[in-house]
């Protein structure tokens, strides 16, 4: 076989079961695929399962995140003793992260010089490596010092670099047979994640590749669509639940709808199948979201998209977000990078979803309500709603750019539509990408307009439109405490485009809790644990209530207990008896 550099570990005669290997998680983030903490890729798991395949002992997988090298150095010797040592990493959108931060470049050379053993460097990493994950880059292919670099799947060349007795690999991409076995034998390297198993959501991949061609994505570079069959993504989630996994996306393709089709007409037969057989193997699962959805589709097959929104609706959890790759509302930059949907069919779309999927389990259109105990529950967040990215510094770009995205969104909000987060971004630019002769040119010459432009998107559309989203007493279950600032602590829901929850005062990380908002930033809101106790609120708690000051929280404190939250007075603009409640004091004996 050949390979993509020289090996320098054992020889062909070393026997497989006697092979320790390290994998290094570097964090991954491609336009249909996620793998910041805490999401764990398909990418560790796969390539587990590749090893288990060719013959490697599970007990000789060591598994690392780049964060866990970092807080605790004794683990590089994993790296250094190891006879394979496999990174797995590359960005190819950028982005800003909470649970995580990706493997800087000097970083990866850093893996390579440690590892005594054979190197193989693979993931979205091969398609080039920048400065750092930003927009407005460009990047190149780069070897980091690597013995090898897997320039078709990675789990396949571990594959066959195992099989070769590290000899070397050929550049091949794995097959469906292959993922399918990879999938579930690999599911066991879960365990060895730090956020497992409370605060872990695994990417599922359904299928790879895109028809469509728009000049600055890599999916395309991947070919045609190629779909998993939906009894293999359910044997997937089977293994993983297993291994006390909890919470998964459905991430990793380019359009859900198409998922189980000829790549582009929806096929809810197959969406009816995965969501249930999912469902069937994970019944206690928290957390079942998506990610890209082609708006393009929704247009030109209404009824059938219509259809499968719906069997996604009733199998997710609330708060799902399909992504829309709108990129730009500008016609002219449509036309120069080939991008398949115009604002008038996004916009469409934007009405479709909503319809058939903005319901709020046990709200008024719940088609799955209760009647009898409806109006007893908590509002909850959206079934499933639309989010749009718009990406700039495309070719084309002009002024008139940002005018025509701004108006596209005012509409969508006009209208009384719900987006459930608007993703603005500058592109990043890669070689076999059309992108690649123009460059992060225009991008660089925009980025005051862009900034200028970003900051009015936050206040005039993502504030008021977060708003409608999650008005005040919506319940968010299971907000997992990430960190603290400023005197409050900050966290997330696991899923899909989690909202930050700012919650008063410093409370013990790593735990979760239930919260009610009370108010609204530009991509962000306040909360207060639910139900709030007027009789054991603390001041910051009650002062974040909007219409409640320093004097009115003071005067509740002194004038506890109370019977009910009517004999408080309050006088607020949100209903407060959908979040507050008075409980009794409890006396010592």
């Amino acid at each position: 076989m050949t390979g993509s550099g020289s090996g320098s570990g054992p020889d062909s005669g070393t026997e497989t079961d006697a092979l320790s290997v390290t994998i290094v998680d570097g964090y991954v983030d491609e336009p249909a695929h996620f793998g910041v903490p805490p999401y764990i890729s398909t990418y560790p798991r796969y390539t587990a399962g590749a090893l288990v395949d060719a013959g490697v002992p599970r007990e000789k997988i060591t598994y690392h995140t780049i964060d866990g090298l970092r807080d605790d150095p004794d683990r590089w010797r994993a790296v250094d003793d190891a006879d394979l040592m496999i990174y797995l990493g590359g960005m190819t959108v950028p982005g800003k992260y909470v649970g995580g931060t990706p493997a800087e470049p000097d970083e990866v050379r850093k893996l390579a010089w440690t590892a005594s053993g054979t190197s193989l460097m693979g993931g979205p990493v091969k398609f080039g490596v920048g400065d750092e994950n930003a927009g407005a880059t460009e990047t190149e292919r780069q070897d980091l010092d690597f013995d090898f670099v897997a320039k078709g799947d990675v789990e396949a060349a571990v594959y066959d670099l195992v099989e070769s007795g590290l000899e070397g690999f050929n550049n091949r991409m794995r097959d469906i047979d292959e993922v399918s076995r990879w999938a579930q034998e690999g599911a066991f390297i879960v365990e060895q994640h730090p956020n497992h198993p409370e605060y872990l959501i695994a990417e599922l991949e359904t299928s790879r590749g895109c028809a469509y061609r728009c000049s600055f994505c890599t999916e395309p570079l991947y070919g045609n669509p190629s779909f998993r069959p939906p009894p293999t993504v359910v044997g997937e989630v089977d293994a993983l639940a297993d291994y006390g996994v909890k919470h998964f996306r459905i991430g990793r393709q380019a359009d859900i709808l198409a998922y189980g089709g000829d790549g582009e007409a929806p096929n809810p037969d197959a969406l009816r199948q995965l969501y249930s057989g999912i469902r069937e193997v994970a019944p206690g699962l928290e957390t079942l979201h998506l990610d890209n959805m082609n708006p393009i589709t929704i247009v030109n097959w209404p009824e059938k998209s219509r259809e499968g929104i719906r069997i996604i609706a009733e199998h997710n959890t609330p708060g799902d977000t399909a992504a829309f790759g709108l990129e730009s509302a500008d016609p002219v930059v449509q036309e120069e990078n080939n991008l398949n949907v115009t604002a008038e069919e996004c916009f469409e779309a934007v009405r479709i979803v909503n319809e058939e999927a903005g319901w709020r389990p046990n709200g008024p259109n719940d088609p799955t309500a209760d009647a009898t105990t409806g109006d007893a529950r908590p509002r909850r967040l959206p079934k499933l709603l639309p989010g749009i990215n718009l990406l700039h510094g495309l070719k084309g770009e002009r002024e008139e750019t940002y005018r025509h995205n701004r108006e596209f969104l005012q509409r969508v909000y006009d209208e009384g539509y719900m987006l459930r987060r608007v993703n603005i971004r500058q592109v990043m630019s890669f070689d076999g990408t059309d992108m690649s002769e123009t460059g992060a040119e225009i991008a660089n010459e925009h980025k005051k307009l862009f900034k200028r432009y970003k900051q009015q998107v936050r206040e005039e559309i993502d504030n008021p439109m977060l708003e409608r989203v999650v008005p005040p007493g919506t319940v968010l279950s299971d907000v997992h405490l990430e960190y603290h600032q400023d005197g409050k602590t900050f966290g997330r829901q696991l899923g899909t485009y989690p909202l930050l929850v700012g919650i008063p005062g410093e409370r013990e990380l790593g735990r979760t809790i239930d919260i009610a908002v009370v108010d609204h930033g530009y991509r962000s809101v306040t909360g207060v644990p639910y139900p709030l106790d007027l009789n054991g609120a603390s001041m910051d708690e009650l002062t974040a209530i909007p219409g409640v000051g320093d004097r009115t929280a003071g005067d509740i404190v002194v004038n506890r207990p109370y019977e009910s939250v009517t004999d408080a007075g309050l006088e607020t603009t949100i209903e407060l008896d959908e979040f507050v409640t008075t409980r009794p004091f409890e006396h010592a004996d």
